[in-house]
């Protein structure tokens, strides 16, 4: 099986971790923060999601701060439909 870590946010900051996590079959959203952090880090919460929402099979959650799950609300309604 093939495993490919994709790092979407908290990269060269400490807000906004997303991580996917693709096999195989699967793509697994580690986290799903928004970023925080004044004007730029902010705009960065309004990009498209680098990935389509309706393809990622479920989300992990490693704790319950914003950084780490605020962005959950929008990816919802950007088409994921999965477990979270």
């Amino acid at each position: 099986m093939t495993t490919h870590l994709t790092f979407l946010g908290a990269a060269e900051t400490v807000t906004g971790s997303r991580y996917l996590l693709t096999t195989n079959d699967h793509r697994y959203l580690v986290d799903c923060g928004l970023f925080q952090g004044g004007h730029t880090l902010d705009a960065l919460n309004w990009q498209p999601f680098p990935v389509p929402p309706a393809q990622i099979d479920a989300i992990i959650v490693t704790h319950a701060h914003i950084d780490h799950t605020g962005y959950l609300p929008r990816l919802v309604r950007q088409g994921y439909r999965g477990p979270h």
